[in-house]
């Protein structure tokens, strides 16, 4: 129950209260985060909106889905595709989807220029999801414009355990995981293996697979000195029957993907009040799809491929300054490179267009400052300079401060910019587009305000406004001046705003109900090249797949060392998007629906020692059976069933 709370109450404001003297749990449980300052921090001093979702939690409620763990954030739309392994989007508070940096162990997993598909990301062998909302370019340069979603590996602290678990049902689902963690003086390791297999929503050529295996191995041979190794794989395919517009008229075309994700991560405290870190990161990403002919009369064939591979290193020293101020001197280096090609045919000829094989550096120099000035305020300040190969040089800069005005009551508030840079298609694709390699990055100012209240130990709650503004957003243009002319141009422009309101209340030891409520209002300031109803920037529209209005209700119940059982009940509005089944896109407006979860497990045979402990789970996605859709034409699964066992033991 404790571990709950602790992702529930991380907004309590606790730390004037640990230093009158008084000791709530909110003290003993606030959670410390480190996406927001890349410092261990307590949340409650942090100016910034950050979410936890712990491991255990996310267990417990049978959710194996990065994805389906973020439809918990206030501020968050997740849309997907129709069946499982779908393309997957978040956008968060209204901005762009390629607008989230997604970190695993410290390591950029995004595509560069920000672009991230969360179908295959999974939660397996994971110890918790820091969800940071709001500007962060200043600490992880490009894409981390309306926020920052990093997956924490176990750090293997603890016994020697291991864990196995099965589940199977609707649409042919079955998946299986396989963990073993735990630590032997200085070193500490965790491992997991995993796959996802289902036959999808579709009649045919529905299929997906997922399989991923992760691992993490720290050493630390003293007690200044550490290094964590983290490695995490996967390879998917996932088999779809559609057109661009939802329908199913294809019996063979797939999408796929694999690589690798490997981190070194390391530390040394020089002296009492200076530590450096260095962070040597690498993601490489293949993938792509093939479309074979489904029949001798079928005369359309395609295949394409692109490779990714983003190398970096990040050195940094914190040195502290005084009893409770830290300053952050920080340079940062990547390597982005891109090798793509596809083979086309159609009825009307041959398709293809010359490959790309292209990179570019990224260069950045950052500091901040972290304060607790007398405990009742907290100051965040930092400063970025990012020279990218590309367009250039771009600052940005984020700024904060927490306010504890008497014991419960907190008030925040920061303000920032931050970009995102072209992706390579953007920059330098060939063929029937033509890429811009002058474009500027995408850019954004932003700030919000906060109140937190905590009644008592066992109720919290916060209400957050934000505001931001959209600049030389990047649009196609299907008509250039001149003929081979760059398609892409910056030209668009748009605002977002809103309101979170989060409720957290754990009335008994054994209770713990949550709700939250988000308002969004976005609207296009400056119009793209496309005039027709249609067209994704409309002047005075709002932004598509964003809804204006969203809320969520979670309530669990955990039975005395013997299970748990949990419901989420999730609310999505009305939102804008475009049928493709015509040319021009038509809008349409995709009606409001309400998803409800429910999730139990439990005690066959209890552990005891090493002895192993057995234990049932269930889990059904959408009880109600509610008929909707997150993208226009794409139906989302009906109500899935998954049963299994999971099998825990020490050695």
């Amino acid at each position: 129950m404790k571990a709950w709370i602790r992702h529930l109450l991380w907004l309590a404001p606790t730390v004037l209260g640990a230093q009158q003297g008084s000791a709530p749990d909110t003290v003993r449980l606030a959670p410390v985060v480190v996406t927001a300052t890349r410092l261990p921090a307590s949340a409650d001093a942090v100016p910034a909106a950050v979410t936890v979702l712990t491991g255990a939690e996310l267990e417990a409620r049978g959710i194996t889905t990065v994805a389906d763990a973020l439809r918990d954030v206030p501020g968050a739309a997740i849309v997907q595709t129709g069946s499982f392994g779908g393309q997957t989007s978040l956008f968060l508070r209204g901005g762009d989807s390629k607008y989230v940096k997604v970190l695993v162990d410290g390591v950029p997993v995004n595509q560069p220029g920000g672009s991230y598909d969360f179908a295959n990301l999974t939660t397996d062998n994971v110890d918790r999801i820091e969800v940071l909302r709001g500007p962060a370019s200043v600490l992880y340069g490009s894409d981390a414009v309306t926020g920052v979603v990093q997956i924490f590996t176990r750090r293997g602290n603890g016994p020697q355990n291991a864990e196995m678990s099965v589940r199977g049902g609707t649409y042919g689902t079955l998946d299986w995981q396989a963990d073993v963690a735990g630590d032997r003086g200085p070193v500490a390791y965790s491992f997991g293996l995993s796959q996802f297999t289902s036959d999808g929503t579709y009649a045919f050529n529905s299929q997906d697979r997922n399989t991923v295996a992760s691992g993490l191995l720290r050493l630390a041979p003293d007690a200044r000195t550490d290094g964590t190794l983290t490695v995490r794989y996967d390879d998917n395919a996932y088999h779809f029957p559609t057109n661009g517009a939802g329908v199913p008229t294809d019996h063979n075309q797939y999408t796929y993907g694999n690589g690798p994700t490997v981190g070194l991560d390391l530390s040394r405290r020089f002296t009492p009040r200076v530590e450096g870190r260095l962070l040597l990161a690498a993601n490489w990403a293949d993938g792509g799809s093939d479309n074979q002919p489904d029949s001798s009369a079928d005369s359309t064939l395609y295949h394409s491929l692109d490779q990714f591979r983003r190398t970096s290193a990040d050195l940094r020293a914190n040195v502290r300054a005084g009893a409770h101020t830290v300053v952050t001197v920080g340079a940062a280096a990547e390597l982005e490179h891109d090798r793509s090609s596809n083979v086309c045919r159609t009825s009307f000829g041959d398709c293809t267009t010359p490959p790309v094989d292209t990179s570019r550096w990224n260069e950045g120099f950052y500091t901040q400052v972290v304060s607790d000035v007398g405990g009742r305020w907290s100051l965040v300040g930092g400063a970025r300079l990012e020279d990218n190969q590309r367009f250039g040089s771009f600052a940005t800069g984020r700024g904060g401060v927490v306010l504890r005005l008497f014991q419960g009551t907190r008030v925040r508030a920061t303000a920032g910019n931050s970009f995102r840079e072209p992706t390579f298609y953007e920059n330098f694709t060939t063929g029937y587009s033509v890429g811009n390699p002058d474009l500027r990055p995408e850019h954004s100012r932003a700030w919000e305000v906060g109140l937190e209240q905590c009644v008592g130990t066992s109720v919290v709650l916060s209400a957050t406004w934000f505001d931001q503004r959209f600049t030389d957003l990047i649009d196609y243009n299907p008509a250039p001046a001149t003929f081979g002319a760059p398609n892409y141009e910056n030209i668009a422009g748009a605002t977002a705003r809103g309101l979170e309101v989060v409720a957290q209340l754990a009335p008994a030891r054994a209770v713990s109900l949550s709700g939250s409520y988000a308002y969004l209002h976005t609207q296009v300031t400056s119009i793209g090249f496309d005039s027709t109803a249609g067209a994704e920037f409309v002047l005075g529209r709002p932004l598509i797949r964003r809804p204006a209005h969203a809320a969520r209700i979670d309530a669990a119940y955990r039975f005395a060392r013997r299970g748990s059982v949990s419901v989420a009940a999730t609310y999505v509005g009305s939102r804008d998007d475009q049928d493709f089944s015509t040319y021009p896109a038509l809008p349409v407006v995709l009606p409001a629906y309400t998803r409800v979860d429910l999730a139990a497990e439990g005690d066959i045979i209890a552990p005891h020692g090493t002895s192993p402990g057995l234990a049932a789970t269930i889990r059904i996605q959408n009880v109600t059976n509610a008929a909707y859709e997150e993208v226009q034409g794409f139906p989302a699964p009906r109500r899935t069933v998954l049963v299994g066992a999971r099998l825990r033991f020490s050695y």
